[in-house]
């Protein structure tokens, strides 16, 4: 038998998305499997988050806010977050707690310090946030620079890579074309226990599934780096490529297809 062991977690901002659902999911299922878990983060506001990290089901510690801004008048999100990171990895160093593994995900820049807490440390990169950040204008361009080569030379320093799927491990590679390490592919768990309840036969989304129609369809938060314009632009080539056929035909073809865009916000 394994024996049970002290593991970390380590997130930005505990609030609600598939990137925290997944940190939930696995710090819950570790936890049943005996290990202790601790979830470390520089945000978690209770009005905004999943219940397991409010209720006392996960030990959440708040660390790395106090000093930094989220932005500098709106701005510099990247620089702060940085900067609060790494004071959040130096209040994990700190504590007199002794951990073995430590999980981190989105943002590598902390790791190099957290290597001081001579636990193994596992990276989950949902995506490189090199390939999410606009660059519109030349300032931008240099600006975003120097963090692009940090993101690169943090992500290398992890013990083990590993990526939501083979997509992301190929795009991976043409990011960071520099390091030696080729991610693995772990998929995101799903918790089927939380969809064995009731369906409420009234719910609108139901209802508009129960078609004959093709259906298009589009979960996400909606925020800029969903692109959810991409599912947008897609559907819209799809009608046009009925085009080539007869007026009626096309009519029937537009009829036939919908796309429905779901998913949650924040204000």
């Amino acid at each position: 038998m394994v024996r049970p062991l002290n593991i970390a977690f380590v997130h930005p901002d505990l609030g609600i998305g598939g990137a925290e659902r997944l940190v939930v999911d696995a710090a819950i299922s570790l936890q049943k499997r005996g290990h202790k878990v601790v979830i470390y983060t520089m945000h978690h506001d209770i009005s905004h988050c999943f219940a397991e990290t409010r209720d006392g089901t996960l030990d959440v510690r708040v660390g790395g806010n106090w000093l930094v801004p989220r932005s500098i008048g709106g701005r510099f999100h990247i620089l702060c977050t940085i900067l609060r990171s790494l004071m959040l990895a130096r209040k994990l160093v700190n504590d007199s707690e002794q951990y073995d593994a430590l999980f981190v995900d989105q943002l590598s820049a902390p790791i190099p310090l957290l290597k001081h807490a001579h636990a193994h440390i596992l990276f989950y990169c949902h995506f490189p946030d090199y390939l999410l950040a606009r660059r519109d204008s030349l300032g931008q361009k240099l600006y975003r620079a120097p963090f692009d080569l940090l993101e690169e030379f943090t992500t290398g320093e992890a013990d083990e890579i590993v990526v939501n799927s083979r997509f992301t491990q190929e795009t991976f590679r043409t990011a960071f074309p520099h390091l030696s390490k080729i991610p693995k592919v772990l998929s995101p768990a799903l918790n089927f226990e939380a969809y064995d309840r009731p369906v409420d036969g009234g719910d609108p989304l139901l209802c508009a599934l129960r078609t004959e129609k093709r259906i298009v369809l589009s979960i996400n938060r909606f925020e800029r780096k969903k692109d959810i314009g991409l599912a947008l632009r897609a559907f819209a080539l799809c009608l046009q490529g009925s085009s080539a056929t007869g007026s009626g035909a096309k009519r029937a073809a537009i009829n036939n297809c919908c796309l429905m865009v779901a998913g949650g916000w924040d204000p």
